[in-house]
């Protein structure tokens, strides 16, 4: 078959795999089945936990026999029984000879399906847009390897770097446009945590909501502290889970939510959580919204980091820089996180900014 048939059905699995969910505890995965010729014969993407794995949707969708067919997946195929059954079963059974993988699986639990497929005489390859695959399930390929959440460190302050005012209060720093990336960013993530000193001072709800109604699948709301929620708090309102984790250690707190399978947590605690998490190395991205104002007194975004001197400086490495309605957005990461290329067309992030009615400006 021609390289370039393959080279233009990857790309097309990776747009599939875009379609799938931004959270959860499975990959985004997409699947595309070629006949001998180069003609696409069926395709299909993940859409979430408990749903058929990519290579099985595309191989529901055919119409005609697979046998001698090629499978162009974005992902290694599974060959474990899990909430479904091995895909590099499925592959096996369906006829495929040839499979076309861009990356290895790197869930131990899941990997095996190149050297069972290759060990019944399939011919695989590895490592077509590879970089493209990687990027796309970077978070959750990021969790599974370490066997810990990633961590998005989200926070907003004023120009002077105020995260509230002086008496305590912090709404609206920001404008209605950055609140609702806020929303889009919560629901990318499987977890949104604070501590208790913001659950009693801002009696957040941390639910994903469009235009201020509750709406679709809500993140785990987590809360690290020692001190008990009153009764009446937003948290306890039965609109998502909770979770209120006894600790105050970062670690103690991932490793709770590692083993729920949380892979992505978006952290909106106040300045002494940050500081722990910063401390700790545990932040993986920082989501900064900056708005045009200055209160020149409050607290800051982060609290102590211990630096006594400009040589201990914590920098980071901008990735982005956005105007979200009248306030920037910058993305950054810690200095050592390694920023893969973008993968592009990200549909499922267009769709979700579209939907939050979040439109920005370059």
């Amino acid at each position: 078959m021609a390289p370039a048939a393959e080279l233009a059905a990857m790309r097309r699995a990776l747009e599939l795999a875009a379609r799938g969910p931004t959270h959860g505890p499975n990959p985004r995965v997409g699947c595309v089945i070629l006949a001998p010729d180069g003609t696409t014969l069926a395709e299909g993407y993940h859409h979430g936990a408990g749903s058929p794995h990519a290579e099985v949707a595309a191989l529901q969708a055919l119409t005609t026999s697979a046998a001698g067919a090629t499978a162009i997946v974005t992902l290694e195929p599974c060959n474990h029984t899990g909430r479904t059954g091995p895909c590099s079963r499925a592959l096996l059974a369906a006829g495929v000879t040839r499979v076309v993988v861009a990356t290895p699986d790197p869930n131990p639990h899941a990997a095996g399906g190149i050297a069972e497929l290759t060990g019944h005489g399939v011919d695989v390859e590895v490592g077509l847009l590879g970089e493209e695959s990687r990027a796309l399930n970077e978070r959750w390929a990021t969790a599974v390897g370490r066997g810990g959440p990633w961590v998005t460190w989200k926070w907003a302050s004023t120009l002077d770097g105020r995260s509230a005012a002086a008496d305590g209060s912090s709404r609206w720093i920001t404008s209605a446009p950055a609140r609702a990336d806020v929303h889009r960013l919560r629901a990318e993530h499987d977890a949104v945590l604070i501590g208790t000193g913001t659950a009693l001072t801002d009696d957040p709800s941390l639910t994903v909501r469009r235009d201020g109604v509750v709406r679709g699948p809500q993140p785990l709301r987590v809360v690290a502290g020692l001190r008990d929620l009153p009764p009446g708090a937003r948290l306890l309102d039965g609109d998502a889970d909770l979770l209120h984790v006894r600790t105050r250690d970062p670690h103690v707190v991932l490793a709770e939510l590692a083993a729920r399978e949380v892979r992505t947590v978006l952290l909106e605690g106040g300045p002494a959580l940050a500081a722990a998490f910063l401390a700790a190395g545990l932040v993986d991205e920082v989501v900064c919204y900056l708005a045009p104002a200055l209160l020149g007194a409050g607290p800051a975004a982060v609290g102590d980091l211990g630096i006594r001197g400009m040589p201990d400086i914590a920098r980071l490495r901008t990735t982005s820089v956005d105007l979200v309605g009248d306030d920037v957005r910058i993305v950054a990461r810690p200095l050592g996180r390694d920023v893969p290329p973008q993968f592009q067309p990200s549909q499922t992030s267009h769709e979700l900014q579209e939907a939050f009615g979040v439109h920005r400006d370059r």
